[in-house]
């Protein structure tokens, strides 16, 4: 009798590769974030898309807050058309990053989430600005 693991069957390696290189062009990670915000050329926004009130009690450095509400054409008339957001919220218990995630995807824009959120950042060891 097979473990609860191998119930269902694995992918294939084909269809195992086609999955997770496609999930790379939707997500990033908090280790990722901080090498590329520390030591290399930060080629990306980085929006907090909680409350300004939970922005305000801490937050990624260099993240800018942007509300999903207050997500719009208007506001992202100052970034290029193919400037990558990446968005992030509380954690993996909320999903406010998706929601944002979707509406920048909506008015065209290049976006990913970054996983794991404020969590995250926070479980992975890594300071917040206030």
């Amino acid at each position: 009798m097979s473990s609860v693991v191998q119930r269902v069957s694995a992918a294939t390696s084909d269809d195992a590769l086609a999955h997770f290189q496609a999930r790379l062009g939707f997500e990033t990670d908090c280790a990722d974030v901080y090498y590329a915000t520390n030591h290399e050329t930060k080629d990306f926004v980085l929006l907090d898309v909680r409350t300004p009130t939970m922005y305000a009690a801490g937050h990624v450095p260099g993240a800018l807050n942007m509300p999903t509400r207050t997500i719009s054409e208007q506001r992202l008339l100052d970034y290029p058309a193919d400037t990558l957001f990446v968005v992030y919220c509380a954690g993996p218990h909320c999903n406010g990053a998706n929601k944002a995630a979707v509406k920048l995807a909506q008015l065209g824009r290049p976006v990913k989430e970054m996983i794991g959120g404020l969590t995250g950042w926070i479980d992975e060891g890594f300071g917040l600005d206030r």
